[in-house]
């Protein structure tokens, strides 16, 4: 079938036209939301060429195509049904809303933060091949030591891997104010101002450079450099102050008037008010996880890399996207990736004991290539088109990620960026500690391999 092809049948699957409300989608998944579930023929649609599958999670039916394939039938179902990527309109989000307020604020968070991803993966990539230009033992090939590398390059390096955490609240508060029907560019401003030259940088306060700036005689202000919370509840607060001034103010001075009293009620909100709440907020939840992490024995690792892997089921695996983020921001280590890449690799392990043990062609056409996705870091096609499918494959999956996370606990792993895992995640990992993430990710691929071929899988359960 061509794409046009698929996405028609999809259309008419999910109900056709009048039953769809919006559509986007993600890295692999098309998401629609329908104005009634009941029309849909979940069991057509992943019977339809290229579908590894489907599932109905926080009022979305996200439809498993893969990487590339899944961006080709988006654009031809917004031919087809009109509906654009900006997602729904006043009415139709009144009209629709699924799911319980913890699953929409969820959501809410995963559209918040997915956008702004895509840079922070490159500025991953950046400071991995940083730290390669700096590794003796790499320079040494080369006759090299790290004095022998210019300071301009360096400089230039710099440059590449601190931009984007040095302005990280300026990303969020665009893309808040964006998915809250804000200004966007009135929310950059706003997030700029969180980080302005005129106030002593986070990073050397928390270092004893520089003294915080005292307002009133007991508010202590100082920029919020890599800090998401406060600049994430400023943005959904101003954002929403933006839309009622609008509603209020005559549309002759609207120009004017609005921009002036969003920027300065943000401002003066986030400094003085949101920003030194949430910031003690946001250290004491890192804390929290950073010291569930490093509980003894490995114990921590072992139940993330266990555990771990149920939150991408319930679609709330992005609500750790800010841990994960201040924890670069704050000494440049991301301690959840290692582990979190156990429990992926070890994915990709069980759904190709599957792929090898199964009879049925469709099985092994759709479990063959999701290990190579799992592998690369995309784990909903083994996921949702297969292990979970089978149920008992993903219980020997969440076994491997825990052993695999107990051994990077204990080996004390840590990334130099984030989101990405598996093979490209070798780039976050180029120095000393390559040769062990090595080891522990082939650990997790062989224990989940090994129970899922001797006790998670059979022939007989392609027939239940």
């Amino acid at each position: 079938m061509t794409d046009r092809e698929i996405a028609e049948k999809i259309v008419e699957l999910v109900g056709g036209k009048e039953n769809i409300v919006s559509v986007r989608h993600c890295a692999t998944r098309l998401r629609i939301i329908v104005s009634d579930k009941e029309k849909i023929q979940t069991k057509e649609v992943e019977n339809l060429d290229k579908v590894k599958g489907s599932f109905f999670n926080s009022g979305q039916y996200q439809i498993i195509l893969g990487t590339g394939l899944v961006n080709r039938i988006y654009d031809e179902t917004v031919k087809i049904t009109g509906r654009a990527d900006i997602g729904e309109s006043t009415e139709e989000k009144k009209e629709v809303v699924y799911g319980n307020k913890f699953q929409r604020a969820i959501r809410m968070f995963s559209d918040v933060f997915v956008p702004i991803i895509p840079v922070l993966v490159a500025t991953g990539l950046f400071m991995g091949l940083r730290g390669l230009l700096t590794q003796e033992a790499v320079l040494a090939v080369f006759g090299m030591t790290p004095d022998d590398v210019p300071s301009s390059l360096l400089t230039f390096t710099q440059i590449l891997t601190d931009t984007a955490f040095s302005f990280l609240p300026a990303l969020v508060c665009w893309s808040t104010f964006r998915n809250f029907g804000g200004s966007p560019v009135i929310g950059i401003v706003l997030g700029l101002m969180l980080v302005s030259p005129s106030l002593p940088s986070s990073y050397d306060v928390g270092s004893g450079v520089a003294e915080p700036l005292e307002f009133f005689g007991f508010i202590r202000v100082a920029g919020y450099q890599g800090s998401v919370l406060p600049a994430f509840a400023t943005g959904i607060i101003t954002a929403k102050f933006e839309k009622w001034l609008r509603k209020h103010i005559p549309d002759a001075i609207d120009l004017i008037v609005t921009p002036f009293i969003t920027l300065l009620v943000g401002i003066v909100m986030a400094l003085f008010v949101l920003g030194p709440i949430l910031h003690y907020v946001e250290n004491g939840v890192l804390f929290v996880v950073e010291n569930l992490l490093f509980l003894p024995l490995g114990i921590g690792g072992l139940l993330y890399g266990c555990f771990g892997q149920l939150l991408g089921i319930f679609g709330i695996h992005h609500i750790l996207n800010f841990l994960e983020i201040s924890m670069l921001a704050q000494d440049g280590w991301n301690y959840l990736n290692p582990i979190g890449t156990c429990g992926n690799v070890a994915q990709a392990g069980a759904v190709l004991a599957v792929a090898i043990k199964a009879a049925s062609n469709k099985t092994k056409q759709v479990a063959y290539p999701s290990c190579l996705s799992a592998l690369l870091g995309i784990t909903e096609p083994a996921v949702f088109g297969v292990n979970l499918r089978f149920v008992k494959p993903f219980i020997m999956s969440m076994i491997g990620g825990g052993v695999g996370g107990f051994l990077a606990s204990n080996l004390n792993l840590r990334a130099t960026g984030m989101s990405i895992t598996g093979i490209p995640g070798t780039l976050l990992y180029l120095n000393e500690q390559l040769p062990l993430y090595l080891l522990v990710n082939v650990i997790s691929f062989a224990v989940a391999f090994a129970l899922t071929w001797m006790f998670g899988f059979n022939k007989k359960m392609e027939n239940q």
